[in-house]
């Protein structure tokens, strides 16, 4: 497995495309007036404290004010108050919580309003960020996320990775952080510390301890609601989450950004600092790579697979749905149960791949194609949840019903990544299909048509493609063009008739006699 992050960095924003084997997984953007990103710190103000809902409205200065629900707060908030009221004052700046007296664990059923009053100063973390009409969710157990674990301020608990299986690692890692972490904060062991060095945790550590130290200093004098710690930018939680030997390459057409790039590594992976590379060709980034091409191809209603399949995802309020298609291919299988299985394993790999891709969160529900033997329903299953193993959302999937749906849960912190994919048609009024997108619709059409062609048994027939002369010429362009590329896969050479009747998009396959 060969893994790439190519970011491309404008005036205004930044945007990071990861790719496995050359296809596209995660797509990112980060623009300069985000301020309100998961992992953010505020130094936030209580407004409505409600008992009904056990929950409050914090103002931390988005237009609307972020929810904080009592189960939210940490056993240790009357510790975060008293601590918060000693820094304000600039005279305690012992940030260590060496020396720090804490308070009792609040009830963990009791009321919100024994604990918050309207007015009062917190520091929160966001969890979630706003959402449609919804301001951002927080929280006030607050973390810091390093490299190889997660410093929680106000706890003494030890805990370690659930993805880390083996018990001996798991209390070998538990036993160096116990002998590492300061007085007053928790640590959580991340999958990527298995195997780990107790010098490797531990610089870790203080990376994130100086970053508290760091914030701490901030909060005196402040106004609030004010960002006292933000959370590393794109480029770098990215590598700190998911860097590993699979990485081959870093791209940048930014110059600053490729040197704060290797800097990074060279503290979380110094052996990589190799790969980070400036793009200096006159093609664009995301065009060199073929970005440009699969977003066009990946974001739109409909998104096609191989064999001729095809998904339909739609978007509510309250859940997605995708819908597995296995258009009009033949059926090439021994049975229909061995093409819907074919077919669904298919779509699985690439439900997978959307839903990172995509950022999709909340309920989703898959339709997949109905198959009756229980074992293969087993096989999909199993595919889907090995499909989804590296992602790094929090995410659960029902087994398939008895109608062939799956459900799956995946929780949502960022608003669903929606980039349109549709362009003015050029002959009328309305939106059509990107034209970049055309090419994949004539191969994908052409493979069900030979295949239809061979299951009626016409094999002596030959293929014309009618189509618009531009796109005619684009397709019969060079010794190697496209019809060429398709006649090696083929084996059937595609009559390319130009049509100046034809509108540019649209194309019909026709079959002649010998």
């Amino acid at each position: 497995m060969k893994t790439e992050l190519i970011i491309r960095s404008n005036s205004a924003d930044i945007d990071f495309a990861l790719l496995r084997d050359g296809k596209l997984i995660e797509l990112n953007n980060e623009t300069t007036d985000n301020k309100f990103s998961v992992g953010d710190i505020f130094l936030a103000k209580i407004g409505k404290v409600l008992s009904g809902l056990n929950a409050a409205f914090v103002n931390v200065g988005y237009p609307k004010d972020g929810f904080l629900h009592y189960h939210d707060l940490g056993a240790q908030v009357n510790s975060l108050n008293a601590f918060i009221k000693k820094v304000s004052t600039g005279k305690y700046k012992e940030f260590t919580l060496k020396n720090f007296r804490f308070q009792p664990d609040i009830n963990k059923d009791g009321s919100i309003t024994d604990v918050l009053k309207t007015g009062q100063n917190l520091l929160v973390q966001i969890v979630k960020e706003p959402i449609s009409t919804k301001g951002p969710r927080l929280s006030s157990e607050l973390s810091i996320a390093g490299r190889f674990l997660v410093l929680v301020p106000f706890s003494n608990r030890v805990s370690v990775s659930q993805k880390i299986e083996d018990p001996k690692e798991k209390e070998r890692l538990k036993r160096l952080a116990k002998s590492i972490k300061p007085k007053g904060f928790g640590v959580i062991l991340r999958t990527v510390a298995e195997g780990k060095k107790v010098a490797e945790l531990d610089k870790d550590l203080q990376n994130s301890l100086e970053r508290w130290k760091t914030m701490c200093k901030r909060i005196a004098n402040t106004n609030t609601p004010t960002k006292i710690l933000s959370e590393l930018n794109r480029a770098s939680s990215i590598l700190r989450d998911v860097m590993n030997e699979s990485f081959t390459n870093i791209v940048t057409n930014d110059e600053t950004l490729k040197v704060e790039i290797k800097e990074y590594l060279q503290e979380i992976y110094p052996e990589k600092e190799k790969i980070v590379k400036l793009h200096k060709s006159s093609v664009p980034i995301f065009e060199k790579y073929g970005i440009e091409r699969q977003i066009k191809t990946s974001f739109g209603k409909t998104v096609s697979m191989s064999k001729g399949a095809y998904l339909v995802i739609e978007h509510t309020e309250a859940l997605h749905v995708i819908d597995v298609n296995s258009g009009n291919r033949s059926n090439k299988a021994g049975s229909q149960e061995e093409t819907a299985l074919e077919v669904n394993l298919i779509a699985a790999t690439e439900i997978a791949r959307q839903l990172q891709l995509r950022d999709m969160g909340g309920i989703i529900v898959v339709d997949f194609i109905d198959m009756h033997k229980s074992e293969n329903r087993n096989k999909l299953y199993q595919h889907l949840k090995e499909a989804m193993s590296l992602d790094r959302t929090k995410h659960k999937i029902l087994p398939p019903s008895k109608f062939g749906l799956i459900q799956i849960t995946r929780q949502r912190v960022r608003p669903v990544m929606n980039i349109k994919t549709t362009e003015e048609n050029p002959n009328k009024d309305g939106q059509v299909e990107a034209p970049i997108v055309l090419l994949d619709k004539i191969e994908a059409d052409l493979e069900k048509y030979i295949s239809k062609m061979q299951s009626g048994k016409s094999t002596n027939k030959k293929i014309q493609l009618h189509i618009h002369p531009f796109i005619a010429a684009y397709l019969t362009k060079g010794v190697n063009s496209i019809r060429f590329k398709w006649y090696l896969k083929h084996k059937k050479w595609i009559n390319i008739i130009p049509r100046d009747a034809y509108t540019y998009l649209y194309y019909k396959f026709v079959s002649v006699k010998e």
